[in-house]
């Protein structure tokens, strides 16, 4: 698979999971996100070991690697040789779960069919795995909510961050238009998977709920996701915003 390819599919997914982002019409359908924020787990053909050297071949240049032990979470920065979409690549250390709370979400993922567990669009086939119980679903949300968004959701893109400044408006513009769509946004320092950095101003707006069957059958409805806009500060340089968006006084860097 191309790089183009493997990007199309993404957002193919995405906008499946998300009609309402994908129906969005506020700045051109050809604009790039700055960034895609993909969510994965340190399991088997899933690990980010795996899938860091698919993305290699599609040509993703590795350019930095942080722990965030206060969110469970290995995360790898990744850019295009053409200027495109970085990757931030978030992969949830299974440790950070209770062992009984381990082993239920470790027994879902290992009934993946082995068609979905090979081939460079692991991140583009939706959920590999049966669906949980709403009540494995209500026990991992409590005890760390991203682990429930992979149990429902699987290796994935969770959010698409995009630059106000590429998109030719202000972040008060975008987020009062984005909040006349019935998408309003939550302005804190987290989005849903990491921390982020004070040299942003950042906004990250959830998706509008989806009804999702549970595997025994009953409904929920649940918001999986979302979008994010970003804009620099004035003391931030010259750094594309992937590179500045973590914080650095919450990530390590591993040398």
């Amino acid at each position: 698979m191309q790089r183009d390819e493997f990007v199309q599919q993404l957002w193919l997914d995405y906008v499946h999971a998300h009609p309402d982002i994908g129906a969005l019409r506020l700045w051109p359908l050809s604009s790039n996100a700055e960034y895609l924020t993909l969510v994965t787990l340190n399991y088997g053909a899933f690990s980010a070991l795996n899938l860091n050297s698919r993305l290699a071949h599609m040509g993703y240049r590795h350019i930095a690697h942080y722990a965030m032990a206060d969110k469970g979470l290995l995360i790898y920065l990744l850019a295009p040789s053409d200027g495109g979409s970085w990757l931030i690549l978030a992969e949830l250390q299974l440790g950070t779960l209770s062992k009984l709370l381990r082993e239920a979400l470790t027994q879902l993922v290992m009934q993946s069919h082995p068609q979905d567990c090979k081939g460079h669009n692991l991140l583009c086939r939706g959920r590999p795995w049966p669906m949980p119980s709403w009540m494995l679903y209500q026990q991992l949300q409590q005890a760390h909510p991203l682990a429930a968004w992979i149990a429902v959701m699987g290796p994935r893109l969770h959010h698409a961050g995009y630059d106000c400044a590429a998109l030719g408006n202000c972040l008060a513009t975008l987020d009062s238009q984005l909040h006349k769509t019935g998408m309003p946004g939550l302005k804190e320092a987290q989005n849903g998977v990491f921390s982020l950095s004070p040299l942003i101003e950042h906004c990250f707006y959830p998706a509008t709920p989806q009804r999702v069957v549970f595997s025994e059958g009953d409904e929920h409805r649940l918001c999986l996701g979302g979008l994010a806009l970003t804009q620099k500060q004035v003391e931030a340089g010259k750094e594309r915003i992937a590179e500045i968006l973590l914080p650095a006084h919450t990530r390590c860097e591993i040398v």
